[in-house]
């Protein structure tokens, strides 16, 4: 994805702390760099700091602290981001700051940021991966998506986890018609890609992957576990907490916080259907594994999910 010179050694990732999501999908990456040969630093914390270390336990971890992202419970976006979109900023400035002490300090050649905007410096070398170099928005999104294009554009790189031929898995969203300068698509992340697609002996009549930041991940969960319960046949429900390994039983319902690689693969290709919000990374990692039978249930009022799930039942993976 990059041409490394002898000269780069100390690569630092750095997910976004929305959901696992973006943790997970750095799990490639970060396995690329040490295969290069490259020594990996990781700014993590909570949930994407538990996972990243069940992968990568050996590795050096700091901290990069960001603000914590939370959706409104009445799903107004606009108004809820509007309201908060000064302490974003905010945010976004202090971790701008810290990283040019966090280059000096644990000498960094190279920053390799999942959607966090803030993560640039002149004294390395700085990618920034997302899908999202259009952002869709019921107000404002001509001004939203210079100011996108004006963060990306800090970066000496932009890589997109999509194929280049459109509409790929992202649609408009990694095909948009204004693109960032210096940017090159790196084809879909996934951490199942290369795992068998064959079922198991143990199956399930549906899983559902819950995930998400709050008040609307736990909405999403309570939904899909009432509906479960009513329909009375086996299910499993993930509940994305890496950090809190627990089980719960409630009659033909499993509600696990978290399986490793290989048994979620194997859950969720033996089951006859996946319930999961449209999150770029789950769609990624679904198509890995070659899941077709999914009810993408979008995050209300984030027009990104509800894009790719419109998107995707197009496909006729709905």
């Amino acid at each position: 994805m990059i041409d490394n010179d002898p000269k780069r050694e100390r690569v630092l990732v750095a997910p976004l702390h929305w959901g696992l999501g973006h943790a997970a999908r750095c799990i490639p990456l970060i396995q690329e760099q040490l295969d290069l040969g490259l020594e990996v630093v990781v700014a993590a914390s909570g949930g994407p700091l538990a996972l990243l270390k069940e992968h990568f336990p050996s590795l050096r971890f700091v901290a990069l602290p960001f603000k914590t992202i939370t959706y409104p419970a009445d799903g107004n976006m606009v108004r809820h981001f509007t309201w908060h979109g000064l302490g974003l900023m905010a945010s976004i400035w202090k971790e701008h700051r810290k990283l040019q002490r966090l280059v000096r300090s644990e000498s960094i050649d190279l920053v390799i940021s999942d959607s966090r905007f803030g993560l640039w410096s002149r004294h390395c070398r700085c990618v920034f991966v997302s899908h999202q170099i259009k952002i869709m928005s019921p107000r404002f999104e001509g001004l939203i998506n210079r100011l996108n294009r004006w963060v990306m554009n800090q970066y000496d790189e932009v890589w997109i986890p999509d194929h280049a031929q459109s509409p790929g898995l992202a649609g408009e969203l990694s095909h948009p018609d204004k693109m960032p300068k210096h940017y090159r698509y790196i084809g879909p992340l996934s951490r199942f890609a290369g795992k068998p697609e064959s079922k198991s002996g143990d199956s399930w009549k549906v899983v559902a992957v819950i995930s998400g930041p709050e008040p609307q991940r736990s909405i999403f969960e309570a939904e899909v576990a009432r509906r479960l319960i009513e329909g009375g046949e086996r299910a499993l429900i993930l509940e994305g907490k890496p950090d809190d390994p627990k089980e719960s039983y409630i009659d033909q319902l499993t509600v696990v916080h978290h399986l490793d690689d290989n048994r979620l693969a194997e859950a969720l290709v033996s089951a006859d259907l996946v319930i999961a919000r449209s999150g770029y990374s789950t769609i990624m990692d679904l198509n890995a594994l070659g899941v077709q039978n999914v009810e993408y249930h979008p995050t209300p009022g984030q027009t990104e999910q509800e894009y790719l799930a419109q998107l995707h039942a197009s496909k006729g993976q709905n």
